[in-house]
């Protein structure tokens, strides 16, 4: 993607089933978990980079020995990071200690973060500062071992302040005003409030403080504590916990915004946000990963029984197609196959802006994560290409010569690696001037391979801000001398902002809403924006349910081919020689691409929950009234 965005995180639980020193025989280590763990979040290492963390939770020790282990890290390589201070450790009560050498009972003892039960987080910073503290896991710490709550996720909440208040109303008083924080304190009241009823059984039953401990890990309906708190949630989610005692869980939201999946056998339970990543670290085939369903829970008890439970009433299906067509890992089959049906899908508009000159054009990816669009696109245009072939084969017949028909045959699509990104910027220099021409310098061009009659067709994944693309890409491809540039979307024109994970908080941002406002000017209709905005303001005491997104009335005059042409122009100047066009892809050709994730609110406006809708306003009003401020 030609824009860096904030997206994303990524979340990893490991459930042993069996006793460590199995591991040790079987494996060779003890630490095998944490061994998977370091490999699972290694592998989603592309849904976050602004830090990591783990933790662990060790079964059945005795009063007085540790057994919760975190460690979290803001590094630049915060995984690696996080891992050389585990393996530091390791080894320095190794060396300290060699009887513990192969004696699983001593290590498990003595040394931390070797434990049964193990939660790993990487993290895209969304939301507050980027500081060691906002990342997870969460520790809620209690010295009653079943109320100690880890928590780490992928998500975000629209309505984060009414979540606070309810929190007040219940006596809280929440030490940040988070939606991690919120989530957490939530789970952690009604967690609170299920031991407390339990022990009082318990206590009526006969039995003492200490025998109703174990009971109380029995007893405990993790999944009635889950349907008491997050019954007023908005938002996509797939949220992981461990308590104290040993029980885990990971729920996901009713739409099923946001990614889980699973895999279980008799060693082991594992979750994780991507199917691949559970596929290479355990070597097991993609038919035996599962996906969580929306509004469901896996909930892996201390005993090692796994249920799964329905905690919240399935809404529309609206997975998140953004994720498939960028963020997600491209090994997943099913992801591989939807990014080159993208591209397949794009090839009609290309070759029309290209007036069918194949022969004049060299196609193009930019950035790497293109690349799969790129080879279903260049599928069909040497589909296209043998088609052409055979017509004019069978049409001259026999008048034809070997040299012609051999000339004919020699067609074939051009593609070139034409863009290749020399240095990652580092924005340290803030005059406008300046990092302008840092930023036109981000990326480096292949000279020698484009004639000046030839047309360059670049396909990205998405354009959202088009600052990278007006900046320095298109500037860049123009020192080539090409007669045309044609840009490609594989992803729709994004219109609105997404409140569920992706960091796109406000609406002046999105190029498409600033060519919307152009047109409306050229056409005399701005009059439509305050419209717009006395509609959104007049919503603003209403409950999230009755909210209408009028956002969606800036767009409504033009045409998606009208508001592609006002980008091109937007996007290009008179510095730019060769004629620039940008074509996107259709939402309609999107569903067909992706037909199980028709998660699309930021390209439609048809938000999955209540809450969006007020995001959108809010967003909107606070563009109109210049508030620099987030709307979520």
């Amino acid at each position: 993607m030609s824009d860096a965005l904030k997206h994303e995180c990524g979340i990893a639980v490991i459930r042993l089933l069996k006793p460590l020193e199995y591991y040790k025989e079987k494996y060779g280590s003890a630490f095998y978990g944490v061994n998977k763990m370091y490999l699972m979040m290694e592998k989603q290492h592309n849904r976050g980079q602004d830090g990591a963390g783990f933790a662990s939770i060790k079964l059945d020790t005795k009063p007085g020995e540790r057994y919760i282990s975190r460690v979290r890290s803001v590094a630049q390589q915060p995984i690696q990071d996080i891992f050389g201070k585990i393996n530091e450790r390791v080894n320095n009560e190794l060396t300290a200690h060699p009887e513990y050498a192969n004696n699983v009972a001593l290590q498990k003892k003595h040394i931390p973060y070797i434990g049964e039960v193990l939660l790993g987080h990487v993290r895209y910073g969304t939301f507050g500062k980027n500081s060691v503290e906002s990342v997870h896991p969460f520790l809620r710490q209690n010295n009653w071992m079943h109320r100690n709550l880890i928590m780490a996720g992928n998500f975000n909440m629209t309505n984060v302040k009414e979540l606070f208040a309810n929190l007040i109303q219940l006596g809280q008083h929440p030490k940040e005003y988070t939606d991690t924080i919120t989530i957490m304190e939530k789970i952690g009241h009604f967690l609170d409030d299920a031991v407390s009823k339990i022990y009082k059984d318990l206590k009526k039953e006969g039995y003492n403080k200490r025998e109703a401990s174990p009971l109380i890990a029995e007893r405990l309906k993790v999944a009635k504590i889950l349907r008491r708190a997050a019954k007023n949630w908005d938002g996509g989610y797939a949220m992981a916990g461990l308590i104290g005692h040993g029980d885990s869980f990971v729920l996901r939201d009713p739409a099923g915004i946001r990614p889980a999946y699973y895999y279980k056998d008799d060693e082991i339970v594992v979750v994780a946000s991507e199917r691949p990543v559970i596929q290479t670290v355990f070597n097991v085939n993609f038919e035996d990963v599962k996906e969580l369903d929306p509004g469901q829970a896996i909930i892996i008890k201390k005993s090692g029984e796994v249920s799964f439970k329905q905690i919240l009433e399935p809404l529309e299906r609206k997975s998140c197609s953004f994720e498939r067509i960028y963020f997600s890992r491209g090994s997943d089959a099913e992801i591989y196959q939807e990014r080159k049906t993208l591209g397949k899908l794009l090839m009609p508009k290309v070759l029309e802006a290209i007036n069918n000159d194949t022969k004049n054009t060299v196609f193009s990816y930019i950035p790497n994560t293109a690349e799969t669009s790129f080879f279903g696109m260049i599928e069909t245009a040497e589909a296209y290409i043998n088609k052409k072939k055979t017509n004019t084969i069978l049409k001259g017949q026999r008048s034809l010569s070997a040299e012609k028909v051999t000339e004919i045959l020699s067609e074939r699509a051009r593609i070139e690696k034409i863009a290749i990104k020399d240095v990652k910027l580092r924005t340290f220099i803030t005059e406008d001037s300046s990092r302008d021409d840092l930023v036109a310098h981000v990326y480096d061009v292949t000279y020698g391979v484009i004639k000046p009659e030839d047309n360059l067709v670049i396909i990205d994944d998405s354009i959202v801000r088009g600052t990278t693309l007006k900046m320095s890409i298109l500037k860049m491809l123009d020192r080539l001398n090409p007669k045309k540039i044609i840009v490609v979307s594989s992803a729709p024109q994004i219109r609105y902002p997404d409140c569920y994970g992706i960091d796109m908080a406000n609406l002046e941002s999105l190029v498409a809403f600033r060519a919307a406002l152009s047109l409306l000017k050229d056409a005399n209709k701005y009059h439509i924006v305050e419209d717009v905005y006395n509609k959104c303001i007049s919503q603003t005491d209403l409950d999230d349910k009755h909210v209408q997104n009028f956002v969606k009335e800036i767009y409504d005059p033009f045409t998606d081919e009208e508001i592609s042409d006002k980008i091109s122009e937007l996007l290009s100047d008179e510095s730019i020689n060769a004629k620039v066009r940008i074509i996107f892809q259709s939402v309609e050709n999107l569903h067909k691409a992706c037909p199980d994730h028709l998660g699309d609110w930021y390209f439609t406006g048809n938000y999955p929950t209540v809450g969006g809708n007020r995001v959108v306003n809010r967003a909107f009003i606070n563009f109109f009234e210049g508030n620099n401020e987030r709307a979520y």
